[in-house]
């Protein structure tokens, strides 16, 4: 009995100590304050938002706008430069394959929701697409008007004319499919940059289509779900000893608000291990199941004290001026 309760007393210790570890090793209030603002990452440009009650895959969102604030239509050259203008530092652009081998920046799976005409982007030539009023679909108040209708005309760019006006910043480009053609058609495209532009290009989508593309270039930052979870889950299970996964390295990785207090260190220990491996955390908002962002004061209110990490916003215009310092 002695003994049985000598080796619980150093068993109960052991637990102790190690708790003790577990805490010091991965809470941020002994460790140096993070620099810096926050990392504002604006989702397709400066465009309209609308409604998330309700929405499924199926969902046309430019019938449910809420009512326009600013000019600008998501995924255009004009709307990239109004964010960057308001603070961004990464802009958010989608890539759709076209019938003449280019990739049109534009979201929808088909032609219907926004523009003037049907089908896909892989049905028209970029010139075709160039013709479409991408503006059409668009109603705040269930189709008693259309505000930009008229107004999209030619404002569908391809990624080559997005490459050009943008030389210096950041770019997430998303690929929208799970198409590994669509990942080696890409690398085809990026293998042309130069190595310091490359640089400032992060590719997310699928699985299989990111795959393809990190085997062409394999220094390319980039994210896919694989890539998350090849990161999150050994890090959930060991980074509590302040291990950072190899497969974590170099990386981008989009954390939804609900699960970030999960991960270890959260958030300036997890943010400072992540920027060790030159690896960033982006913010999502809610559960990160549709593209929720950081778009309202309110919305930042739910922000850890004092957060310098990445965030997510579909309203640049409002938030930078609440987080940038001058």
């Amino acid at each position: 009995m002695f003994i049985l309760k000598k080796a619980l007393k150093r068993f109960l210790l052991f637990i102790l100590v190690l708790s003790v570890f577990i805490f010091i090793n991965n809470s941020s209030f002994f460790m140096k304050e993070r620099d810096g603002d926050p990392l504002l990452l604006a989702h397709r440009g400066l465009g309209q938002t609308f409604s998330m009650e309700g929405i499924t895959g199926e969902t046309c969102t430019a019938e449910r706008i809420h009512t326009p604030e600013h000019p600008y239509l998501e995924n255009t050259i004009p709307s990239m430069e109004a964010a960057f203008l308001n603070g961004a530092d990464i802009v958010e652009l989608d890539i759709k394959p076209t019938k003449d081998g280019h990739f049109a920046v534009f979201h929808d799976w088909t032609l219907e929701c926004r523009t003037n005409s049907e089908g896909t982007t892989k049905e028209y030539t970029m010139a075709e697409l160039k013709l479409l009023d991408i503006g059409y679909g668009y109603t705040a108040d269930k189709g008693k008007t259309y505000p930009f209708r008229g107004k999209g005309v030619g404002l569908m760019p391809s990624l080559d004319e997005v490459l050009t006006p943008f030389p210096d910043q950041s770019l997430l480009i998303h690929i929208k499919s799970d198409d590994p053609e669509e990942g080696k058609q890409l690398a085809q495209v990026l293998a042309e940059l130069p190595e310091n532009r490359l640089k400032q290009l992060t590719i997310y989508g699928g699985d299989q289509p990111i795959a393809s593309l990190k085997e062409e270039l394999p220094d390319l930052r980039v994210m896919s779900k694989a890539t998350l979870k090849s990161c999150l889950l050994p890090y959930i299970a060991v980074g509590w000893t302040g291990y950072i996964p190899t497969s974590c390295e170099k990386a981008q990785l989009h954390i939804p608000e609900k699960f970030a207090p999960w991960l270890w260190g959260w958030p300036n220990k997890f943010l400072s291990r992540m920027d060790s491996v030159d690896t960033r955390g982006i913010l999502v908002a809610g559960d990160g199941g549709w593209s929720e962002g950081f778009d309202s004061a309110d919305d930042l209110k739910r922000l850890p004290s004092n957060y310098n990490g990445g965030i997510w916003t579909n309203r640049i215009d409002k938030i930078a001026p609440q987080l940038k310092t001058e």
